[in-house]
């Protein structure tokens, strides 16, 4: 079976102790962890994100590793900070136009192309990457994986909340995000070479400088041999990041197994995939998702239980059902989404729901 690597992107909330804000402070959480964590943490475009990125990890072990680490640390510099860190894909109170821009000479250039549209997007997202032989197969992969991203999508909702407001979705962050350019499901490409000369063309046009202003819910990346997953909030524990990126990595290992036999998944029009992905965002794993290969709608937690059964040959070469299992955990305890709207039902304050997320965030760490 071929080494499915695996790269964990986790972007996170700086916040005040005392207000519950959002606190544009990343720098010295960025400077206080440069020494030790050197490329693995690093600014992004508003100053209260701090983003950190595992090392490539051969099996999802090392993952858990590198990712408990990373928050660690992470939470360690915020503390010497007088600072907390909170990981949901948005944050309940704080508003986009109080927020600090990091100065750097892309997110300047950036904001000059988009205005408020890149102001605003103040959210909170995890990227996982998986390691791919060559980028045929990694293209034929991503066509075909696209169809489960709504499935993925649900497990991770962790946004309900906008500038003070229960949003009535699960995942506000992906709506927020919708603003950009070249983002949401991509289209079916039949090759590698068309998807590089689609690249290439935006490129030559001067709509992009780089593959990477391809903001696609998955993509193929353009330096790396990986297929990078993006559509997902941050989850609050670690766990949950764990299973979601386990769950990405047997996809891929299903999917290609599948090619190798010459056995092909069959693929689904981006506007079929985006109606789940919309069900997805608005209900998360409380709603149902739509099987369109028996034309009905199918309630989500019978649609995960068939999705382990889906990677269940793959799982345990890759030594992850009890990363897997945790898909279970997930639907019993309610997503992130769930389990803030629980804390603002109980206590109607936001700020307690600020609390409840950085008390998570920090779960399993010890």
């Amino acid at each position: 079976m071929p080494v499915y690597t695996l790269g964990i992107e986790e972007e996170f909330q700086t916040i005040d102790p005392v207000t519950r804000e959002l606190r544009s402070h990343m720098s010295k959480i960025v400077e206080g962890g440069q020494i030790t964590l050197q490329e693995r943490v690093k600014a992004e475009m508003h100053q209260a994100v701090v983003e950190v990125g595992t090392n490539i990890c051969t099996n999802i072990h090392e993952a858990r590793q590198e990712v408990t680490y990373l928050r660690k640390m992470v939470l360690d510099l915020a503390e010497k900070q007088n600072l907390k860190i909170a990981a949901a894909g948005t944050h309940p109170i704080s508003d986009w136009q109080d927020q600090l821009i990091t100065d750097n000479e892309r997110y300047d250039k950036l904001i000059d192309e988009m205005r408020d549209v890149a102001r605003s997007n103040l959210i909170f997202g995890l990227h996982v990457h998986v390691g791919i032989e060559n980028r045929n197969d990694g293209l034929h992969i991503m066509n075909a994986v696209r169809y489960f991203l709504p499935h993925v999508y649900a497990l991770s909702t962790n946004s309900p909340f906008w500038c003070g407001r229960n949003t009535g979705f699960k995942s506000y962050r992906s709506k927020v995000f919708d603003k950009f350019p070249r983002t949401g499901i991509p289209d079916f490409f039949s090759s590698a070479a068309e998807y590089d000369d689609y690249i290439n063309l935006l490129v030559k046009t001067n709509c992009i400088d780089n593959g990477k202003k391809i903001w696609w819910d998955i993509r193929l990346h353009p330096f790396f041999n990986t297929i990078e997953f993006r559509i997902c909030d941050v989850p609050m524990r670690v766990d949950e990041t764990i299973c979601l990126a386990a769950v990405m990595q047997a996809l891929v290992a299903k999917i290609h197994k599948l090619h190798r036999q010459n056995l092909n998944f069959r693929p689904y029009r981006k506007i079929l995939i985006n109606e789940n992905k919309w069900r997805a965002a608005r209900y998360g794993i409380e709603g149902k998702l739509i099987d369109f290969g028996k034309q009905e709608e199918v309630p989500y937690h019978t649609l995960a239980r068939e999705l382990l059964e889906f990677i269940d040959d793959v799982v345990d070469e890759l030594d992850s059902r009890k990363e897997i299992e945790y898909v279970k955990t997930i639907l019993e305890m309610g997503t992130g989404a769930d389990r803030q709207l629980a804390v603002f039902r109980q206590t109607n304050d936001l700020k307690r729901v600020v609390d409840y997320i950085v008390e998570e965030t920090s779960h399993g760490l010890i």
